[in-house]
């Protein structure tokens, strides 16, 4: 073996998990702080999905076309489908990914799913969904998430995936309501055309400046909130040391949904936040529940 080539070969893995690591701290989600707390493969491994989550959602979001979106995700639908087949990892994405398919059983569909979510976004823009194709983008493009990151984090049982099948939901329903300023200067409403029209709402953008817009919200989270108590209860079920970074997205979104309905979407471009000691307080009743 030639130690020249695999001195360079460790190095060059060495600073592409440094650059990922980077990509997650530029961020400054709550990922990073969540994901401080699991041992370094983990850790690693989780990066790792960030990454990936993060190559494909930029495609859908910053593709110059339809054509071009579409040509990117059908690139990385092909890059996962050789990842798990033969183990070809030619991207460094692919290649920090690979290690924790050998680790944790990460599974080839779960990445699919994912892709197909981001393609979802990659067409036409969004404009009032059916409930059913709303539930289908937020399996896809959080549940699925959530189904690769609870394998890593150590517990692959039905009832994690509960967890990941709830708090999946909560999270990107949580994110909508969130960013709904955001989401319609791209033209895109997820808001679903039901609950829209029970209102006496118009389902387009024009209900973003409907002044009977917060009743509307205000349902939709209670949705989110039901996902948020079925994934503690979930969590309560599943291994609890496993869970802890679960259990500290969990907190930091509930409590981002909760300033959000004091807010009453009053004013759409006013983004809610939560304090810095507010985090800490969840991170730490976090790990007492472990």
């Amino acid at each position: 073996m030639n130690l020249t080539l695999t001195t360079s070969a460790s190095g060059v893995a060495q600073q592409e998990q440094q650059d990922m690591t980077a990509r997650v701290a530029r961020a400054k989600t709550s990922f990073a702080a969540g994901m401080a707390v699991l041992p370094a493969p983990r850790r690693a491994a989780m990066h790792a999905l960030y990454g990936f989550c993060r190559e494909v959602d930029d495609i859908a979001d910053d593709g110059p076309t339809e054509a071009e979106r579409r040509a990117g995700l059908m690139a990385w639908r092909q890059r996962i489908e050789l990842l798990f087949a033969q183990g070809e990892a030619g991207h460094p994405i692919t290649r920090a990914l690979l290690p924790a398919i050998r680790e944790f059983g990460l599974i080839a569909k779960d990445f699919q799913d994912i892709i197909d979510g981001m393609a979802m976004d990659a067409g036409a823009p969004v404009a009032a969904p059916d409930p059913a194709w709303l539930d289908l983008y937020c399996d896809r493009v959080a549940s699925a998430v959530g189904r690769a990151s609870v394998r890593i984090f150590g517990d692959a049982g039905a009832d994690a995936m509960q967890v990941a099948h709830h708090l999946g939901r909560a999270l990107q329903l949580t994110n909508i309501l969130r960013d709904l300023d955001e989401d319609g200067r791209r033209g895109r409403l997820y808001l679903p055309d039901a609950l829209l029209r029970r209102h006496g709402l118009p389902p387009n953008l024009d209900a973003l400046r409907h002044p009977g817009l917060p009743p509307v919200c205000r349902d939709l989270a209670q949705s989110a909130e039901a996902h948020f108590a079925a994934a503690r209860q979930a969590m309560r079920r599943a291994e609890r040391r496993a869970m802890l970074p679960a259990r500290m997205m969990g907190g930091y979104y509930a409590a981002i949904l909760q300033r959000l309905i004091k807010q009453d979407w009053r004013d759409l471009s006013r983004r809610a936040a939560i304090p810095a000691w507010r985090k800490l307080w969840i991170m730490a009743r976090a790990r007492w529940e472990a």
